[in-house]
């Protein structure tokens, strides 16, 4: 469907005025109603990320019919993406080795085709996203929307705003429509960093604007008092900043960066103080802050189990199997390096790194090319950073939007192997003239 679709320049119909999209002849026209149901379905799969109360999802059940008729009619894997699909396979290849060690396989059938369902998902979205560059602006776009509606129903929950809120909550702790606020609120971190990204960059007149669902989401954040996705958005807004202002040459624009920093901290701390005189607020935010938790130092505690995990990793090559670690223990590994070990085996946690390493160090290089999607890849490429940071203190293996980002950053790997090859073969075909590099007024063509 997509290659179809991109063969026949849909967004390039979408630019004619209504009197010359009458005179295209019937194939044009085909190819702008099949670009517009290919962007509407993916659209639905990502609000549908944002509600996940149990497993498996309305998001997987979806999304896996979606990804089946897609590939009936053409999806394209590029060369540069098949390095994701491989590791991806090779790692819940190394689950299914792990579940021959297992005596009782339980639900573990479901949970490692959940797994390669996720796998396949990410895969999907660097296919749709390096044929289309033009679905990032709606991939992102929805996903905000879909944040700001599960931030609204936690938010809701917390405060008992209606009967039956408290279904949005977990451990008197906003969850939205998630199954634990430790996972509710690391999905809000990368529609919040790109709202950050379009308040930095954007014009003065669409801050209000954009200051409003910024807001909901950060109070979404906030209020799932999970330590981990407080730090990911610090850490995701510190490296956004950062990159941006080593990616200007302008002073001016520089300046801004810099004062609207200096205001965003002075109202966030304005904020906080408001926020912590409210009745509970101040007692959970001083437990969570709290850097060290009781069930972390108990003695068969977070860390304890770390260090038996490894031990058992050392003696048992080929794990235990999906969720064992779990029912031996009392509470599984919460550490995503162990989490591989344990339920995917040696051959799992060596796919899975290098996977790690390769992304980081392939998404480095291209990280602040002047292209029309590099917005997009700034923005996931920092929350991915913080995502795989934070999964070495909890269990991230089935979090949809982990892998949302891989494809989101691999999508712009393919994209930019692509402009590099059509830049040789530009150099090839007419060695005096050098095809000219995208400029950052194309931008304007993908951003919203």
């Amino acid at each position: 469907m997509s290659a179809i679709a991109h063969e026949l320049q849909p967004q390039a119909v979408n630019k004619l005025p209504p009197s010359a999209v009458n005179q295209l002849p019937p194939s044009a026209v085909n190819a702008k109603l099949i670009s517009l149901i290919a962007s509407a379905a993916i659209g639905v799969g990502i609000l549908l990320s944002g509600f996940v109360i149990s497993e498996p999802a309305p998001y997987e059940i979806y999304m896996a019919g979606l990804i089946a008729v897609w590939a009936l009619f053409g999806l394209r894997i590029s060369r540069a993406i098949v390095p994701l699909l491989v590791l991806l396979v090779a790692m819940n290849i190394g689950g299914m080795i792990a579940m021959t060690q297992m005596a009782d396989l339980a639900n573990t059938p479901l949970y490692l085709a959940v797994s390669l369902f996720l796998a396949f998902s990410a895969v999907f979205f660097a296919s749709v996203t390096s044929v289309q560059p033009s679905l990032y602006r709606l991939i992102f776009i929805v996903y905000v929307v879909s944040a700001v509606a599960t931030s609204l129903l936690g938010i809701a929950g917390y405060f008992h705003a209606f009967p039956g809120a408290e279904m949005f909550t977990k451990y008197d702790r906003a969850a939205g429509a998630f199954q634990d606020p430790n996972v509710f609120g690391p999905f809000l971190v990368l529609p919040g960093t790109y709202l950050l990204y379009l308040l930095l960059t954007g014009p003065v007149p669409r801050m209000p604007l954009l200051a409003v669902p910024l807001l909901i989401i950060t109070a979404g954040i906030f209020f799932s008092f999970s330590r981990g996705a407080w730090g990911m958005f610090a850490v995701s807004a510190v490296l956004l900043t950062a990159c941006l202002f080593l990616q200007s040459a302008s002073g001016k624009f520089r300046l801004r960066v810099v004062v609207m920093t200096i205001a965003a901290a002075a109202l966030l701390v304005i904020a906080l103080i408001v926020i912590l005189q409210l009745p509970g607020v101040s007692d959970m935010f001083t437990q969570r802050a709290q850097l060290e938790q009781s069930y972390d130092s108990a003695r068969l505690g977070r860390f304890a189990r770390y260090s038996i995990g490894f031990q058992l990793a050392m003696e048992h090559p080929f794990g235990i199997g999906p969720l064992v670690f779990g029912t031996i223990y009392g509470e599984d590994t919460h550490d995503i390096w162990l989490k591989a070990l344990m339920d995917y085996g040696w051959l799992g946690f060596v796919s899975f790194l290098t996977l790690t390493l390769w992304t980081i160090g392939a998404g480095f290089r291209i990280l602040l090319r002047d292209r029309p999607w590099q917005p997009y890849l700034l923005c996931a490429y920092v929350a991915y950073l913080g995502n795989i940071g934070l999964g070495t203190f909890i269990d991230v293996d089935h979090w949809r939007h982990l892998y949302l980002l891989l494809g989101l950053v691999w999508g712009a790997i393919a994209l930019e192997y692509r402009h590099q090859r059509e830049l040789r073969l530009a150099r090839t075909l007419v060695p005096a003239v050098t095809a000219p590099p995208i400029s950052g007024k194309s931008r304007a063509a993908v951003l919203p």
